[in-house]
């Protein structure tokens, strides 16, 4: 069964209740950016968004330098916003508080 995509409607109400995430320039996929202490810390972050990701079996694009962690979601089945995306982002919401 496909993965349906989000309306418009559904995208402007799901960043209404993500406050942190941003629509990516493309309306495809949400992007938040993330600042740690040290590369430790970013790591141990991306671990256990990791382990989220694999639970839920829905993957981000993201990248790491030093202390910053990018993060990008976005549904390659669906061909951009699906509530996967949205759930994976407040998952890793709840990791930082």
């Amino acid at each position: 069964m496909p993965i349906p995509r989000l309306t418009e409607s559904e995208q402007t109400e799901a960043l209404g209740a993500l406050a942190d995430w941003t629509l990516r320039s493309d309306g495809l996929a949400i992007t938040r950016d993330f600042k740690f202490a040290d590369f430790s810390a970013a790591f141990a972050f991306m671990t256990r968004v990791a382990l989220l990701a694999e639970k839920a079996d829905h993957h981000p694009e993201w990248s790491n330098v030093y202390n910053r962690v990018a993060i990008t979601l976005t549904t390659h089945d669906a061909g951009g916003l699906s509530r996967r995306d949205v759930a994976m982002a407040r998952a890793i919401d709840e990791l930082v508080g």
